[in-house]
């Protein structure tokens, strides 16, 4: 590594923090934030619900099991930049046919180790999650902080259409879905349930999750109008995960407004925040969100507590919801903030969380 590039992240608070290129070379801006899961960074590399952001993992040290084609959760990585206080040169796993870094370079995706993971971590812990420029091109200090306080961030931004499919497709099992398999025989799925996903970024795990419980598992357009999702008959209408700020996107929330009533409706992440919207609540930015795969959520019915796997950084305002309609079923154990929620009179249910 002793000709690694030099890379340096720099926030808008005007922190800097120095690492060398294990990824791609370039310089991409984002929100910075941090991830506590030890493992999993094959999927949260490909998770949409990063676009827009620079990923940097706590664990100390990221890609000792290699990189597969299986552990996707989307056609490719999503993140503007990975920063990992090591990165393994060697990878000892049955099923990995890549290295992190190969991966990275194969997708243009900025990776960089050595910097002071646990110190930048700290540092958002303490005054939140900021804009960012991560580069190895531009290593002037002072530039990079002026361009990380000129970058658009998060707030207001709709990165939904970026992550959206193009056009409607049938789940069939495979991480590379074939459009061409859209059109089957109605008669071979007669005795399916139909699901029709609102696609804002969804995670390929739920698309698998869905046709495991024997569902007939149609993916749509964020922009998709309402006529369309309903001629699609289905029997329910889930609202995918996402990346972003929900207001960004005003055009799902009239679309998911429209819906209410007309079918049965679950939102997981981003979905349950459209979903907040479209029924009169409000949503804020959390100050660093909840990205990790050790979050505790409380279900209040019950008293059960589940460890769950998260990833955002807006949340619906419990308290602007009309408790006359909207049930809270679940709070987060760490802030109290909204996990869960459901409608009293209609089929309506969603988390904050990843229950796949």
């Amino acid at each position: 590594m002793k000709n690694a590039q030099k890379a340096i992240l720099a926030l808008e608070d005007g922190s800097i923090f120095e690492g060398r290129s294990f990824g791609f070379p370039g310089e991409k801006s984002g929100e910075v934030v941090f991830n506590t899961s030890m493992t999993g960074y094959q999927e949260i590399l490909t998770d949409p619900s990063y676009k827009g952001q620079i990923v940097i993992m706590t664990y100390p040290l990221i890609g000792n099991y290699g990189v597969n084609e299986e552990d996707i959760e989307s056609k490719e990585p999503r993140v503007e930049g990975f920063i990992v206080k090591e990165n393994s040169t060697l990878f000892s796993n049955w099923r990995g046919d890549k290295s992190l870094s190969d991966y990275l370079v194969k997708h243009q995706i900025m990776g960089v180790e050595g910097m002071d993971t646990r110190a930048i971590s700290k540092h958002i812990r303490s005054v939140g999650a900021m804009k960012a420029i991560l580069s190895t091109e531009d290593l002037d200090r002072d530039r990079l902080v002026e361009k990380a306080k000129a970058s658009p961030g998060l707030i207001g931004r709709d990165l939904v259409k970026e992550v959206t499919c193009e056009r409607p497709y049938q789940w069939m099992g495979s991480n590379n879905p074939n459009f061409s398999n859209f059109d089957l025989r109605p008669s071979t799925l007669q005795f399916r349930p139909k699901v029709v996903v609102l696609d804002y970024g969804v995670k390929y795990n739920i698309l698998r999750s869905l046709k495991d419980r024997n569902f007939q598992v149609t993916v749509l357009p964020a922009s998709s109008s309402v006529e369309s999702i309903l001629s699609y008959q289905p029997d329910g209408i889930l609202l995918s995960n996402g990346p972003g700020d929900p207001e960004g996107v005003p055009y799902a929330i009239e679309t998911v407004h429209q819906l209410i009533g007309k079918k049965p409706i679950f939102g997981i992440c981003l979905g349950h925040q459209l979903l907040g919207l479209a029924m009169g609540g409000k949503t804020f930015k959390l100050k660093f969100g909840h990205r990790g795969a050790n979050q505790p959520v409380k279900e209040l019915k019950t008293g059960r507590v589940m460890i769950t796997s998260q990833n955002h950084g807006f949340c619906v305002d419990l308290n602007s919801l009309n408790p006359d309609e909207i049930e809270l079923t679940q709070i987060n154990l760490n802030d109290q903030t909204l996990e869960g929620m459901r409608h009293k009179k209609l089929p309506i249910f969603s988390v904050q969380y990843h229950p796949e």
